[in-house]
Parts: C-alpha cells; structure tokens; sequence
C-alpha cells in the first residue's frame, strides 16, 4: 500500500507509550511512517538533552523507524499560535501525509492538550492556496488519535488495532527511555501499566494485546471483503 502516515508527539516517548505497537505493525508491513516529536522532552529530573536524544535513537532503533526528526518546540510551553501552526503545516506539506496521529484531546499536560490544538490547526492550514508557507498544499485525509495520557480516560474506541505480535517490540522501545522509566523509579510501575492496558485492549477484541484510537470523524470502510476481516 502506498502512501504515507506521520505521528506527532509532544515529547519523545509519546508515539511509543501510545501506539508503539502500531508503529511496528505499519513498518513490519512496509508502509512509510515519519514520526515528528514537537519537543526533545526537557527538562525531567534524569535526563538531559543529550540523554533524551539517544534513548530516542534506542527506541526508533527497536521499532525499525527510520525517519524521525524533532520540532524544537520547548518543551512546557507548546502553545497553538499561528507562527507553530505555520511549523507543523511546512512540515505537513513537506511530507504529505494521507494519514496523521495525533495524542487523545483530554489530558492533564497542558501540552499534550495543546499539541492536539496545534496538529489539528495545522492540518487545515496545510491546505491553505494563498499564503506564505512552504510547498504545494496538501490536506492529510484523517487524524486518527492515541492515548499517552495523564488521566485515566474513560473512552469508547472508534477501533483497536490488534497488536499481540509487536507487544514486546514496543515494552522494549518505552524501556529503551531509561532516564524516563529506569532511573525515575517513581514512573518504573508504569511500564507495568502500559503492559495491562494493552492486555486490556486486546481483550476487547478476542486478541493478545491491543492499542486504541479515537477519530472524530466516522471512519468508512471502501470494501464489503473488510467486514469478514473486523
């Protein structure tokens, strides 16, 4: 299948904990992924930038991303002004994506929140004829959303993406962000609750493991065939 998906994520670490399994999944099948963090996450009270870009490099490693670049934002402060949107829709059209992910709406990071504002923005400004951005305009189909959060959401799922074969693959990218999961040992039981909320998903879908996603859009399904697959 042609065609192109790009991830945002506010900090590194945030396309892994929410859809690290897909990840895997869309490149195991030979399908180009672009993973753009908006920050490099810092600071945190072990890391540094330094650290932060080589648990990123460990964990891009493990999952097989190949292209990944980082925004620059600061970190605490993502804001959805107009000059970010100009950033994030020059990256978009840059890269033209048929699909966009993007982190769930509610959150208690302020830039998590944010974020979402800002990618949504940024999408329809992507499609702009008469401005001042780079590249031809482009408009990416869907946003599809994954959960990183800091609440304990209460959802209904548009779809569950069956990850039981790369469940391990992402476990070993997020432990990949030690200075996150290892050395603050206030968050290490946390890889323990990703384990179990992917566990969780998979059994509400007679699967292993699996990841959820929100769109705020109905999702169509372009083949009959499909329904003997959901």
């Amino acid at each position: 299948m042609e065609g192109i998906a790009v991830v945002f994520a506010p900090h590194p670490d945030d396309a892994e904990i929410g859809m690290g399994g897909t990840l895997h999944a869309l490149i195991s099948k030979g399908m180009r992924v672009v993973v753009v963090d908006l920050t490099d996450g810092e600071p945190t009270p072990h890391g540094s930038k330094e650290i932060r870009a080589k648990e990123t490099a460990a964990a891009s490693s493990i999952l097989g991303i190949s292209e990944r670049c980082n925004l620059g934002l600061p970190n605490r402060s993502i804001f959805d002004t107009v000059e970010n949107r100009s950033i994030l829709a020059n990256k978009i059209r840059e890269l033209k994506p048929q699909i966009i992910f993007a982190p769930y709406w509610e959150d208690a990071h302020p830039d998590h929140v944010q974020s979402t504002s800002l990618i949504e923005a940024s999408r329809f400004y992507s499609k702009f004829v008469k401005s001042d951005l780079e590249h031809d305009p482009w408009y990416p189909r869907r946003i599809y959303h994954y959960f990183s959060t800091h609440l304990r959401n209460r959802f209904q799922p548009s779809f569950i993406l069956d990850i039981s074969n790369y469940l391990e693959k992402k476990l070993a990218a997020i432990r990949a962000y030690e200075s996150q999961f290892v050395t603050h040992t206030g968050n290490s039981k946390r890889l323990s609750e990703i384990e179990y909320e992917a566990k969780y998903w998979g059994a509400q879908i007679g699967t292993y493991a699996g990841e959820p996603f929100v769109c705020r859009e109905t999702v169509r399904i372009m083949s009959p065939e499909v329904l003997f697959t959901l």
